[in-house]
């Protein structure tokens, strides 16, 4: 029997799940000259992330064995797995929404024995020995992202329930603002609070784990910040 899921749960991936930016150790360690400038452009506002990833991209120069030798070295949250069992206990969909690189979030998350979460992202596509291109099959007309977390969360919420948005930055500002919660890191947290929207600051996922079951009973997580709370304040339970 088809039952609706009380709370849907979108993540981010990179500075999120991952503890460091994918594309940007990639261009770090193997981007061609002009991926610096693409980045500056989007910085400041001239150029949408879509623009500016698939430019970046193009620039990569690197084997496939390269590409696999690097992911197997980056980290994710130590409290990741834990939380991802929680939400298979809970029944809860917990659903990857990243404007970073398929190919990499499934590699990585396989190396850390995580291996089945839906994942909506850019797409990444070998296109010779050293050279690669990026489609975003989830880009929506009128959103400069690659991948268009607002439409992600109309599609959570067709499911039926509440959506959780856990994210750490600007990818995920526009979506902060119609989700029910937000379990929030780094800028996303000044983003949620200059914004009037309502967040639990956190540092890791075993944060969000101890924050989970408050949400899951239908209270406000403790260290909830809401929009009447004086600035830079944080709320705690009496």
């Amino acid at each position: 029997m088809h039952t609706t899921p009380a709370w849907n749960i979108l993540c981010d991936f990179d500075g999120t799940i991952a503890v460091e930016d994918v594309i940007d150790s990639l261009l770090d360690r193997h981007g061609r000259p002009g991926w610096e400038v693409l980045e500056r452009d989007w910085r400041a506002g001239r150029i949408g992330s879509a623009v500016c990833m698939a430019g970046q991209v193009a620039l990569l120069d690197m084997s496939r064995d390269e590409l696999a030798t690097h992911l197997g070295r980056l980290h994710i949250d130590h409290g990741f797995a834990d939380f991802v069992r929680a939400t298979i206990e809970q029944g809860i969909p917990l659903e990857i929404v990243s404007d970073g690189l398929d190919h990499a979030i499934h590699a990585i998350l396989a190396n850390h024995g995580i291996d089945t979460l839906p994942t909506v992202a850019n797409h990444l596509e070998q296109a010779g020995p050293r050279q690669w291109k990026l489609t975003s099959p989830f880009s929506a007309r009128g959103c400069r992202s690659g991948t268009c977390k607002c439409a992600r969360v109309d599609v959570a919420r067709q499911r039926g329930g509440k959506t959780l948005l856990i994210g750490d930055g600007a990818s995920d500002f526009c979506a902060a603002d119609r989700v029910d919660f937000v379990f929030a890191k780094n800028r996303l947290i000044e983003h949620c609070r200059a914004a009037g929207i309502p967040y639990a600051p956190i540092a890791s996922f075993d944060e969000a784990l101890a924050l989970l079951p408050e949400l899951l009973a239908g209270g406000l997580p403790p260290r909830t910040v809401l929009p009447t709370t004086v600035p830079n304040t944080v709320e705690t339970p009496a």
